[in-house]
């Protein structure tokens, strides 16, 4: 089947989490901006030295809520790097950090609960991320629009884990649950070409590449119409796809998509 995301003391004598009351943030959104154009040319290890840097710059700020921010990116940056100890090492500082700034119920509890299971889930670990997948649908359901696109992105990746798990029915429902969503969504085209590339998997896995040919087919040839779509912006995340999905298709013998998608994303990192 094709492959298709140390605890750290917070509380310094000198920075208490109840301090920073009205004191000066660092600016995430320019951290999350920068760190988008440094993805967007494909230079991670630039990336990730930028978030180890506001990492210090938050503990130096006393602003342990933005910290909790720099945290969640480092987790999802250090799982597309497949940079294990990393990933669990950011992992465990955020739910830690979320739990002692007494976030939970509220959607940044949840979100770090799914960017936490996403990134054990890239190391093959679905038991360890099941549980969090699920305290995240419980706050997600209660705190946000059903259409909201981070439930899709939710129901996809609870989908892939009960895959691993060997819960296929359950998985097909909550992908079809993802697609549903995805659909409603301005540029969601390019989730759900994920979400049916993870569905072919899913056919794979219960029922074998040959009995389920015609099924693969169908999800491979609409993964491609979507990936083909024009709505979306020809920007980094549009590369970070096509990287992704083209292995997929290469898998099941689809080799002029895969080049064709490969040429796609290396030409949006050259231009930018």
């Amino acid at each position: 089947m094709s492959d298709v995301l140390k605890k750290e003391d917070y509380v310094e004598p000198r920075c208490l989490l109840n301090m920073n009351q009205g004191g000066e943030r660092i600016d995430i959104r320019r951290v999350i901006n920068t760190l988008d154009a440094y993805l967007a040319k494909n230079d991670y290890a630039a990336g990730e030295r930028h978030l180890r840097y506001w990492i210090m710059e938050a503990d130096n700020a006393c602003d342990m809520h933005g910290k909790l921010s720099v945290l969640n990116e480092q987790i999802g940056l250090y799982r597309k790097m497949g940079m294990k100890a990393e990933c669990f090492e950011a992992i465990d500082g955020a739910i830690t950090l979320a739990d002692q700034l007494d976030m939970d119920g509220t959607i940044t509890y949840g979100t770090t609960m799914v960017n936490a299971a996403t990134g054990y889930k890239s190391f093959n670990m679905a038991e360890e991320a099941m549980p969090l997948y699920r305290k995240a649908q419980e706050i997600y359901e209660s705190a946000l629009d059903a259409n909201d696109d981070k439930m899709g992105g939710l129901y996809n990746n609870m989908a892939l884990a009960l895959t691993e798990l060997g819960e296929y029915d359950e998985a097909e429902s909550y992908y079809r649950k993802a697609l549903e969503i995805m659909s409603k969504q301005e540029f969601g085209a390019l989730e759900e070409a994920i979400t049916y590339l993870n569905m072919a998997d899913l056919v794979v896995a219960q029922y074998g590449e040959e009995q389920g040919e015609e099924k693969i087919g169908e999800y491979l040839a609409r993964a491609e119409e979507l990936l083909n779509d024009e709505r979306p912006p020809r920007n980094g995340y549009y590369a970070f796809v096509c990287e992704k999905c083209a292995p997929v298709f290469g898998y099941y013998g689809y080799f002029l998509t895969e080049m064709d998608l490969n040429k796609r994303a290396r030409e949006i990192y050259e231009r930018d």
